[in-house]
């Protein structure tokens, strides 16, 4: 990797924590930490770790999913945001909260099968 190109994912690196900070700072309030664990630039994906408190918290699942659609709005050269909290095994990728579950939905956003959530029983 030449210099160039490693200042500019530094530079990177930077914008996205930066935007973690700025954005949701509820996850170091309440104890819990964020960090870059792998960056692609070229192909514009992220995965970030949720950690400290942010395992088996509640409304983890919800603060993964606005980091997700958030990032990708507002930093242009991300594309695709992976994110786990160490829970359940495994990153979060595409398919949402690392096995079975619901993603949460937010006002105004619809998705192509939006018939709520189905009962417990």
């Amino acid at each position: 990797m030449s210099t160039e190109s490693q200042s500019s994912d530094d530079d990177l690196r930077e914008e996205i924590s930066n935007f973690l900070r700025r954005n949701f700072p509820q996850i170091q309030m309440h104890g819990g930490s964020a960090a870059i664990q792998e960056l692609d630039r070229e192909s514009g994906e992220v995965t970030v770790s949720l950690g400290g408190a942010c395992s088996g918290c509640g409304i983890s699942p919800m603060t993964i999913q606005a980091i997700k659609s958030r990032m990708v709005k507002e930093i242009p050269e991300i594309n695709q945001v992976h994110a786990n909290t160490g829970m359940g095994g495994g990153g979060m990728g595409d398919g949402g909260f690392g096995g079975g579950g619901m993603s949460p939905s937010f006002p105004g956003e619809t998705t192509e099968d939006d018939e709520g959530p189905e009962a417990p029983f």
